[in-house]
């Protein structure tokens, strides 16, 4: 992944935050920061703490380094590096202030994943937007492109989940802000690397955690 991001003609920056991780990532970015050292970073943390704890972090780090466009994205391939160049277009040229890689806008598609588990995903949006009026189609999407401006206006400091419902409530607070959103269509394909993060204890988060947003100061 960090050599696909590395590859293209526009030039990006790698953030890699690593919670202690016992397969060896910390020392493998080491290592490419050898031959990448101006463009690849590491924030080591000392213990795994959840995904939306380190989305914080990483947010935290970026603004103090001062980029103006922060992307997230899952580093097995699900999401394709391609696509990072079309959400940075979709905020830097159309001006808005949240591009999402979606899976379920017009254009979106997934592939190779099991019925159940598109179904899971499709109807966990529709619940979403139900409850918190959002009208974004993939309220769970994890690829995204920032602008600085959106992340200095939500207060993400005070999110407490760390699963899927931190996605969700990213995008929630970027709306209560009155910040341009656009969904970009993408392929997403079931991940080539890596294990999934999915448990019942972060489908609940996200279940009941969408009724604590409507009342949370984002």
């Amino acid at each position: 992944m960090i050599r696909q991001v590395f590859s293209y003609e526009k030039e990006f920056h790698l953030l890699i935050v690593d919670d202690n991780s016992p397969d060896g990532t910390a020392q493998k970015v080491k290592d490419l920061q050898k031959e990448f050292p101006t463009r690849l970073f590491i924030l080591e943390r000392p213990e795994k703490n959840g995904l939306g704890t380190a989305y914080k972090a990483g947010f935290d780090w970026c603004l103090e380094a001062t980029y103006n466009y922060i992307f997230e994205m899952d580093a097995d391939f699900s999401h394709n590096p391609d696509d990072l160049i079309r959400l940075y277009e979709a905020c830097a040229k159309e001006g808005v202030h949240l591009s999402i890689g979606s899976r379920y806008c017009k254009g979106g598609k997934i592939k190779n994943w099991p019925v159940m588990r598109v179904l899971m995903s499709y109807f966990a949006s529709i619940y979403v937007r139900m409850i918190l009026w959002i009208g974004i189609k993939d309220t769970t999407a994890g690829f995204k492109c920032y602008t600085r401006e959106a992340l200095e206006k939500v207060n993400y400091d005070i999110i407490p989940f760390k699963g899927y419902a931190f996605q969700i409530c990213m995008k929630y607070g970027v709306r209560k802000h009155k910040l341009g959103i656009v969904e970009v269509p993408i392929t997403f394909i079931d991940r080539q690397r890596g294990t999934s993060k999915m448990s019942s204890g972060i489908f609940k988060e996200a279940f009941f955690g969408v009724w604590k947003m409507r009342k949370m100061k984002l």
